[in-house]
């Protein structure tokens, strides 16, 4: 017997799609802060924290483009895709399943990211966590959305 998975209309669970939006926008912030980082020209002190944090290293190696495209681009359009979710596709009965599959997407390609921060690179980038941070609380808040539309069921 199959589970139908119903838009959450009511109650709980209509409030998480604002903080699910409002997280979802700080992340497209975060991605534009580094994008910005990625294009410029000078060295910034912006979160030049000596040799373990160092964005500019991070955003500017080799692994900060991915076919051509900085991945700060590629976040923002992920980010771009869960805040679309979240406000104009909210009525949608498939819309937590969407939001959990894509915040997972996120996720793992966040934590290869910072797999390459960690082991490659050898340097953190507060941007990069922060984004990291950012699309974890998506994917938790998605997931328990989810569970909680297919409870009700």
């Amino acid at each position: 017997m199959q589970t139908a998975v119903t838009a959450p209309s009511a109650g709980r669970t209509s409030r998480i799609y604002p903080a699910i939006a409002l997280l979802a926008f700080a992340g497209i912030l975060v991605s534009s802060i580094s994008l910005y980082h990625h294009f410029s020209k000078s060295k910034t002190s912006f979160c030049d924290i000596g040799q373990s944090f160092n964005c500019d290293l991070v955003n500017r190696s080799e692994y900060s483009t991915l076919a051509g495209l900085p991945v700060a681009l590629i976040g923002i359009a992920g980010y771009l895709v869960l805040l679309s979710l979240a406000t104009v596709y909210r009525e949608k009965a498939e819309t937590p399943l969407l939001l959990l599959l894509a915040s997972l997407a996120g996720l793992a390609f966040a934590l290869r990211l910072t797999y390459i921060e960690a082991r490659v690179l050898y340097a953190w980038c507060i941007l990069c966590l922060s984004s990291l941070a950012t699309i974890l609380a998506i994917a938790v808040v998605s997931g328990l959305m989810l569970a909680a539309a297919t409870k009700r069921s």
